[in-house]
């Protein structure tokens, strides 16, 4: 009997809780931006060649490459990204948020 109280009370409510509202409405259509505000210099300019049996994508903003994707055939791709903008790429494995450890003084004792 125990048993059964659950199963009966999950029966009862699982069709309540699949209705869906009666009022919804759908949202409105996204206006496009303003004339004037798309600037097709700040779209980065994407270049794909092959290198070997490598697929080379090559990322520039304004003329100035900012990053390299590397893509073997067999294996993961990698990134060559400029970080400070001097024109040196350092390989990253992963794009995603290059986060260092802080490293402050907080207290010290003589």
């Amino acid at each position: 009997m125990r048993r059964l109280l659950p199963i009966l009370l999950f029966a009862v409510t699982l069709p309540v809780l699949a209705e869906k509202p009666a009022n919804l409405e759908p949202l409105p259509a996204v206006p496009p931006p303003p004339p004037g505000i798309v600037d097709p210099d700040l779209e980065p300019q994407v270049t794909i060649t092959k290198r070997g049996e490598d697929k080379v994508e090559e990322f520039r903003a304004n003329g100035r490459l900012y990053m390299i994707k590397v893509t073997p055939p067999h294996g993961l791709p990698y990134y060559l990204i400029d970080d400070e903008g001097n024109g040196s790429l350092v390989r990253r494995d992963t794009i995603g948020p290059n986060l260092k450890m802080p490293s402050w003084v907080i207290k010290t004792w003589d």
